[in-house]
């Protein structure tokens, strides 16, 4: 039987954050299978990894509750037991939450209750509270959402599994031209076109930012030193901070007219920047290939 490296049964009250707690899973780098029915519980374990975990190591975590069919508290504790008996590493994590604050919760977004379609959310609350309980007794973890928000729920579980799943973003840093749109992927975009263009210098026309002399024109502009040593303090200080929130990925592009120079030799010296501090980006040049067009660089600067 193919195993993944390690299990995390996620059940508890319905209200108390199951689903923000499964998506933050997800983005830390588990596999999340949400309301699989028990028996087929084995199914899963036997089917292959999927593609990019061919070792089979990547973290499992699986939703439960009493929504999900054919939930039975006994069952679900017995299986697991089994499991854990047969060597695998599996345990429950339970999400509580107090009464009250469930009522709010369910009020504050007018739906019902699972458990009472057609009472007080209340009697379904204390109906399933009591379903709930032999899970709740035999789980290995449990976080009390009472006084969390959504943000504070996910920090927890990133804080308790962080390192579980990988949780470090995929980091790309890119070129791209305006004339050809903003790519729909970026989180941080700065514009380069305060920078003087080489486009317009006959001679580095039909070069890229990755050749050296284009690259020392593009430098050579009063603004280029203290701009880009800002915009690199700037990434340095946003780029923990991401991933301290879970960010999965995180996209940072630099643009100028046609995509070709300035943008392309940026994405070059801040990846390179990137890497020295211990980053590990990705550096791609979304409009390199492109012809050099006067039409799309308008009217060159007056000097």
């Amino acid at each position: 039987m193919t195993q993944p490296r390690r299990i995390l049964l996620v059940t508890g009250m319905s209200g108390a954050g199951k689903t923000t707690t499964l998506r933050t899973l997800e983005d830390l780098g588990w596999e999340v299978v949400d309301n699989l029915p028990l028996v087929l519980l084995d199914r899963l374990l036997e089917t292959a990894p999927a593609t990019g975990s061919p070792d089979g190591d990547r973290p499992l975590a699986l939703g439960m509750g009493t929504r999900t069919r054919g939930f039975d508290a006994a069952r679900i504790v017995k299986r697991v037991q089994q499991l854990a008996d047969r060597g695998q590493d599996i345990t429950i994590l339970y999400l509580d939450c107090g009464g009250t604050e469930l009522e709010r919760r369910y009020s504050e977004t007018r739906r019902r209750h699972p458990l009472a379609q057609d009472r007080p959310a209340a009697d379904g609350i204390l109906r399933e509270r009591e379903l709930l309980q032999p899970i709740k007794d035999w789980a290995g973890r449990l976080i009390d959402t009472t006084t969390l928000s959504a943000n504070a729920l996910a920090q927890e579980v990133r804080d308790r599994f962080g390192g579980e799943g990988g949780s470090e973003p995929t980091l790309s840093v890119m070129s791209f031209g305006f004339a050809r749109g903003v790519p729909r992927s970026a989180d941080l975009v700065f514009d380069m076109r305060y920078l003087r263009n080489p486009h317009w210098v006959p001679e580095l026309r039909p070069g890229t930012g990755r050749d050296a002399d284009v690259a020392d024109y593009v430098r050579g502009d009063p603004a280029y030193a203290e701009s880009v040593d800002a915009i690199e303090r700037l990434l340095l200080m946003l780029l923990p901070r991401y991933r301290a929130e879970g960010k999965a990925y995180v996209t940072v592009a630099f643009g100028c007219t046609g995509g070709r120079h300035r943008s392309v030799h940026l994405a070059e010296r801040v990846g390179a920047r990137l890497r020295a501090e211990g980053f590990s980006p990705t550096v791609q040049h979304r409009d390199l290939g492109t012809a050099p067009q006067d039409s799309l660089e308008g009217a060159p600067a007056k000097t």
